[in-house]
């Protein structure tokens, strides 16, 4: 396994024996042109004596004694190869699987992911398995649950849908299982997640979340980086077709009624974003929006103006990832086309791709969600421009109106520009 290819581990096996034959050729010249020649001599008599010359060339002891010398070489490098691994907390015997993942996951593309709720998390932990330099960029504007208690209590962000990032992109999964435990008791504590508080206690210890974050990562080891879509707590603003207005995400789905909604804003409307959030969509290859709720997971990441601006500024593709059913309260008559020129509105700029899916969902499962209010959104209707710019791929999890994580990444990575590696 050593031996694998990317693994970047032959190379220097190869200078390793070139340079130590080049030194055996050092200390030859050495010894028998310095002052050590007479201990060269008396050397080369001692190994001639060991060597019968009717039997064998009297050169054979020479190259036994140089492989004897490599192997003893090549056995104490793997002696002090185990040791510093113990040392460090790593198994020898896992320690090349490791390396051979790390190196083909350093080599991935540069993917950035924008929404939030079970879409996002699920997307990740596809996309874990496949690149090491993806970056999360989750919508902080959720007001309700154990994250609307810590945003009010603290002043903070909703840490929620970070911690659901946090733990799909855990090399670990017992640190996986640990951010998502929610308390069922305890007073004051009951209904949090260990995530959640993790968050609230290293931003207020540290003053802030925009000033936690490098702590955040250095505990966690995640794969990959998650950030906020901006660290200052903002409320969502909805505009009906009737001209209410709702404010908080919490309170949306139930104040539409028969009504639509026309347009989502961010109060304060001037939200800063981490310079790590806007160089990651600069340097990105591929540029996500989804999957997740349209106006209250995707669409307020997209409201923060210095990420508007460097998603209108990338040359990357933007793919957004269709949803599989509409949203009761939220997207109830909204086509798929409506669902692209939403972003388009908020957005200033159309996806360049819309990845759709087309496996069929079991009947029972789509008359339970219709009897919900929800129904599948396809290419039906859709303008010769729409259906240009869709890619169809089967992406549901089996049985279930979900996408299958590892279908999706896959389905996006065979969109991502190829690259060249060096």
């Amino acid at each position: 396994m050593w031996m694998a290819p990317g693994i970047g581990v032959k190379r220097w096996l190869a200078l390793f024996v070139a340079c130590t034959l080049l030194g055996a050729v050092g200390v030859l010249h050495f010894t028998w042109t310095g002052p050590l020649h007479f201990v060269a001599t008396r050397w080369i008599l001692w190994v001639n004596a060991l060597v019968s010359p009717e039997y064998m060339p009297l050169y054979t002891g020479g190259a036994a004694i140089m492989i004897l010398a490599l192997t003893g070489a090549f056995w104490s490098i793997m002696m002090l190869n185990r040791s510093v691994l113990r040392g460090t907390g790593t198994a020898p015997e896992t320690a090349v699987d490791m390396l051979y993942e790390r190196r083909n996951l350093a080599r991935g593309p540069h993917v950035v992911t924008l929404g939030g709720g079970t879409g996002m998390s699920n997307l990740l932990s596809g996309l874990r398995a496949h690149t090491g330099n993806t970056t999360a960029i989750v919508t902080v504007s959720d007001d309700g649950g154990s994250s609307g208690r810590l945003r009010e209590a603290l002043d903070m962000v909703a840490p929620g849908d970070l911690t659901d990032c946090y733990a799909a992109l855990s090399d670990s999964p017992v640190m996986a299982r640990l951010l998502l435990h929610r308390f069922q008791r305890g007073e004051g504590i009951e209904g949090h997640t260990f995530g959640n508080l993790l968050l609230a206690t290293l931003s207020e210890e540290q003053g802030g979340l925009r000033e936690a974050m490098k702590d955040i990562h250095e505990v966690l080891r995640i794969r990959g980086k998650v950030y906020p879509a901006t660290t200052t707590p903002s409320t969502l603003v909805a505009r009906l077709s009737d001209g209410r207005l709702v404010r908080g995400e919490s309170r949306l789905a139930g104040q539409v009624g028969a009504a639509s909604i026309q347009e989502v804003t961010l109060d304060p409307p001037d939200l800063p974003t981490l310079p790590e959030v806007t160089a990651a969509i600069h340097n990105a290859e591929q540029i996500v929006l989804g999957p997740g709720s349209l106006y209250t997971s995707i669409i307020p990441a997209l409201l923060v103006p210095g990420i508007a601006r460097a998603i209108r500024e990338s040359t990357a593709p933007l793919v957004y990832v269709a949803s599989l059913m509409t949203e009761p309260g939220e997207t109830d008559e909204l086509t798929l086309e409506g669902h692209v020129q939403a972003i388009t509105r908020h957005l200033g700029r159309t996806p360049d791709c819309v990845l759709v899916n087309n496996a069929m969902l079991p009947a029972d499962v789509t008359e339970r969600y219709a009897a919900e209010g929800a129904h599948l959104l396809t290419l039906h209707g859709a303008s010769r421009d729409l259906r240009a710019r869709c890619v169809l791929h089967p992406l549901l999890q089996p049985g279930q109106a979900r996408h299958d994580p590892h279908a999706l990444a896959q389905a996006l990575l065979q969109l991502a520009p190829r690259r060249t590696v060096g």
